[in-house]
């Protein structure tokens, strides 16, 4: 499996395939309440390219650019997640299991954030 935490912080372009309001493919009973999509040129663990949810959009967007604020680690499954938020927005750990669970609800996941800055010691 293909370790995505590399991803944190960074800005990246995201391809919806999947847009707000949208059901999936095979399993037309799931409903989509994110933008969901792929980053283009790269290689997820099952090799496709790597998946992101869009968090902070309103409507549907047939692309985006954000910061991946989190990686979803599925520990039963070969291929992991990206959380890439609009620019002006924050999530706090539970809000983002709770927008992601309709997906992520049959999988064991482990929400993966950026390691905060140490607090800087002495005078």
């Amino acid at each position: 499996m293909r370790d995505l935490r590399a991803y944190l912080g960074q800005r990246v372009r995201v391809v919806v395939d999947r847009p707000l309001g949208s059901v999936h493919p095979r399993h037309p009973d799931l409903r989509y309440p994110v933008n969901y999509g792929e980053l283009p040129g790269t290689c997820s663990g099952d090799g496709q390219p790597v998946d992101a949810y869009l968090l902070g959009w309103d409507a549907a967007v047939p692309e985006a650019e954000g910061e991946v604020i989190a990686v979803i680690e599925r520990l039963n499954d070969a291929e992991d997640k990206l959380v890439v938020a609009r620019d002006g927005t924050h999530w706090s750990d539970d809000a983002i299991a709770t927008i992601i669970r309709f997906q992520e609800q049959y999988f064991h996941t482990r929400l993966v954030r950026p390691e905060a800055s140490p607090a800087p010691s002495g005078p």
